[in-house]
């Protein structure tokens, strides 16, 4: 390595290092969670199930192993209603797995407001308690899990977008205690709390799921549709979604929808490909064998001569 190539080789290796200290590569672990037969419910209660006002429910609603479910009609529920029978017991058997799915990995940590950030698909931890009193931008085809140790509150008129493929039945929401959606929330994603869900007026969950293990959930004059699948990632080139992607607040594990095993290289084509090459062990191009390499010119010689005579 001559003396011009050093320099190079070190400005390389502290630029990778500042793109790794912002990547989301602690873990690259987490799969989709178990919905089991929770997946055709769009609302599904502990205690009791309680509504006011015109709310639409697109899924199936249970109630286990409470009895009261009221407010329907007026609220519609395009599906089918199991109280405290074997098909909602079932559900909530299965809720509980998901949430101990959600509950089990690993993630960035973070406080204060999601509000006005930028997030690509991971794992986000929030201790105790996470807020939205704005707007969420989820941005990437991925799994979008956020878990709170407490409580998550929205405030009025809140919501989350999507885009560039991000998808809201990727996204899922593990709340230790209980979840409240302010008046005209725009939420997606499924919610698992341990305790209960409140959607205020006009608040919407599409698409969502709204799972209590064992309090209540309360609605009023809400939209609920239950999700689709969640399809596996596809690569960055084949969504047309940018090479790198910046959160304001860093960026959490990156994660796999689907099942399966970890999605290990997933982040490589969205870093440079020196940096990918480095992480991975990609072999570098290296100089032929020093017999293989053309004779100095007589250029060349005569000044490495005139160099070693003034030494």
């Amino acid at each position: 390595m001559n003396r011009l190539q050093r320099p190079v080789v070190v400005v390389s290796m502290v630029a990778s290092a500042l793109v790794l200290a912002a990547w989301p590569m602690a873990a690259l672990a987490a799969t989709q969670p178990r919905l089991g037969t929770a997946t055709n419910f769009a609302v599904l209660g502990g205690s009791t199930v309680t509504n006011t006002g015109p709310t639409v429910i697109n899924g199936d609603l249970g109630l286990s192993p409470g009895s009261a479910v009221t407010g329907f009609p007026p609220g519609v529920v395009r599906g089918g209603v199991h109280k405290s029978d074997a098909a909602a017991g079932r559900a909530k058997t299965a809720a509980v797995t998901t949430y101990n799915d959600l509950a089990s990995w690993g993630g960035h940590s973070m406080t204060g407001d999601l509000a006005g950030k930028t997030l690509i698909p991971g794992v986000y931890r929030f201790s105790p308690s996470a807020r939205l009193s704005g707007t969420l931008t989820l941005s990437g085809n991925g799994l979008y899990i956020f878990q709170t140790g407490s409580t998550l509150t929205t405030g009025s008129n809140s919501r989350v977008v999507l885009i560039r493929g991000a998808s809201g039945a990727c996204v899922f929401w593990k709340i230790g205690s209980s979840a409240t959606l302010g008046s005209g929330t725009r939420m997606v994603g499924t919610i698992v709390a341990m305790t209960s869900i409140t959607m205020v007026t006009g608040a919407s969950l599409i698409p969502g799921r709204a799972l209590a293990r064992t309090g209540a959930v309360t609605l009023d004059s809400n939209v609920i549709s239950r999700p689709g699948g969640c399809g596996a990632i596809t690569s960055a080139a084949a969504t047309g979604a940018p090479r790198t992607v910046t959160s304001t607040t860093g960026s959490g594990t990156l994660a796999r929808p689907g099942g399966g095993p970890a999605q290990t290289t997933s982040w490589c084509g969205r870093v440079p490909p020196h940096v990918c090459a480095c992480l991975v062990g990609r072999p570098r191009l290296r100089r032929g064998p020093r017999s293989a390499r053309p004779p100095p010119t007589s250029a060349r010689r005569t000044r490495r001569s005139s160099q070693a005579r003034e030494r």
